[in-house]
């Protein structure tokens, strides 16, 4: 699918389109290579973008800060019918979902050492509670409980 140029605005170089987005000329020509970008060229064989490619580029940015792959950004740009587009979507949103309850842990686990007021966060009862649900045994508490400013053992 060529671009169909510039839609109001005069056409870019390359070095131009990849200053407005704060990116390396090679980015681009890599985009086009893979089929992202479809610049049309002018008699010179230079690349030129236009409005079109501004909100392609934007679109591309907008999905890579979402997670998705170039591939999958392909998949997604090229002609796919509603149903692969949706399934392609459908797949990513679980992988987000995946990766947010990872990171939600992650937090819980830091803001727990946090709290701790212990000197050794391995004495903590809290640490070695999830240490215990990890193994599947059952690990002492050892000490009072100080974990939090409120004592909770969360």
């Amino acid at each position: 699918m060529k671009s169909s140029g510039d839609s109001g605005t005069s056409a870019m170089s390359i070095g131009a389109l990849a200053a407005r987005f704060g990116l390396a000329t090679h980015v681009l020509r890599h985009w086009e290579s893979m089929g992202l970008l479809h610049p049309v060229r002018d008699t010179g064989g230079r690349r030129r973008y236009g409005a079109d490619d501004l909100s392609r580029v934007a679109t591309i940015l907008m999905l890579k800060e979402a997670g998705l792959g170039l591939d999958t950004i392909r998949s997604l740009t090229a002609d796919a019918d509603r149903a692969t587009r949706h399934e392609i979507l459908r797949t990513e949103a679980e992988a987000l979902r995946t990766r947010i309850a990872a990171a939600r842990a992650s937090l819980e686990i830091i803001e727990g050492g946090l709290s701790c007021e212990y000197e050794d966060v391995t004495q903590c009862p809290n640490y070695r509670r999830s240490i215990a649900e990890r193994v599947g045994s059952h690990v002492p508490a050892d000490g009072p409980a100080r974990c939090g400013p409120s004592g909770d053992l969360r």
